[in-house]
C-alpha cells in the first residue's frame, strides 16, 4: 500500500503496486475499479487475480483508489486518476503508460485519456460513455454529478467520454458484453463509431452472452488475454 495523493479534507488516497520480477523499464498500467463511482476499492478487481496475472506477464500495475461519489462529486474522481498517472510515471521506470478500467473505472480511464491525458493506450471494459444517453436508473450518475444528467446536460457532457473524441486519441480497446443490462453495449458501440469517424485508433469487441461484470461470459481468461495482447501490441 502506498499513498499517492493527499487532498485536504479527504482520506489519503492509496494504491497497491504490483511489479514484475524482472527489471524495468516496464509497460505500466493504472487499474481503475468499478462500482458505479460509489462503491468498490483497488482490491476489487475482475478477476480477483488480475493484478498478479498482469505483473507475471511483465506489466507494472498500480491498482488505485479514487474518491467515491459519496465523498466528492465529479470531477474529483478524474483529478485523482490523473494524479495516479503522474505518480506512476514519476515513481516507476515506465516504458509506456496505460489505463485499464471496468465500468465506472473504464469511464474514468476513457475520460483521462481523451481529455488531454498523457497515456499510451486504454482498455475499457463495459464503460458508460454518454451520461445523457443512459435510460432507466441514473441514480449512480446523479450522485456522481450532484444533479440528474438531464437537469444539467452541460455537466453531463463534460463527464462523458463521447464528448472528447479526437483524431489523436491514444489507441483504445472497448470490450462489452452484448447482453449487458446495466450499462447498455450501445454505450461502447457509439463511442467506437465516433472515434472511427475521426480516424482515431479503436477496437471494439462485443462478447456474446456476457452481462455486466462479465457475468455469463464463456471464457473470462480469453477476455483478459485479448486485453493483454492489445496492450502488448502497443508496448
Amino acid at each position: 500500500m502506498t499513498v499517492y495523493r493527499e487532498v485536504l479534507g479527504f482520506r489519503p488516497l492509496e494504491l497497491d503496486l504490483h511489479l514484475p520480477s524482472s527489471s524495468g523499464p516496464f509497460p505500466a498500467i493504472v487499474y481503475l475499479h468499478g462500482g458505479g463511482w460509489r462503491r468498490g476499492s483497488r482490491q476489487t478487481t475482475i478477476p480477483a487475480s488480475l493484478c498478479s496475472t498482469l505483473a507475471s506477464r511483465g506489466f507494472a500495475v498500480a491498482a488505485v483508489d479514487y474518491r467515491l461519489s459519496g465523498e466528492a462529486q465529479f470531477p474529483a474522481q478524474l483529478d485523482d486518476v490523473r494524479a495516479a498517472v503522474d505518480w506512476l510515471q514519476s515513481e516507476v521506470d515506465c516504458a509506456r503508460t496505460f489505463l485499464w478500467g471496468e465500468s465506472a473505472g473504464a469511464h474514468l480511464a476513457l475520460l483521462a485519456a481523451l481529455d488531454g491525458g498523457s497515456v499510451d493506450g486504454v482498455v475499457a471494459w463495459y464503460p458508460p460513455t454518454d451520461l445523457l444517453g443512459l435510460d432507466g436508473d441514473v441514480s449512480r450518475e446523479t450522485q456522481l454529478l450532484g444533479v440528474s444528467p438531464r437537469d444539467n446536460p452541460a455537466l453531463a457532457r463534460q463527464a462523458s467520454p463521447l464528448s472528447f473524441v479526437r483524431e489523436d486519441a491514444p489507441p483504445i480497446l472497448l470490450m462489452h458484453g452484448d447482453a449487458d443490462d446495466m450499462v447498455p453495449p450501445d454505450q461502447s458501440v457509439r463511442l467506437a463509431s465516433a472515434l472511427r469517424a475521426v480516424g482515431a485508433p479503436v477496437e471494439l469487441d462485443l462478447v456474446p452472452g456476457a452481462r455486466h461484470m462479465w457475468a455469463d461470459a464463456q471464457d473470462l481468461g480469453a477476455i483478459v488475454d485479448r486485453s493483454v495482447q492489445f496492450l502488448r501490441g502497443l508496448a
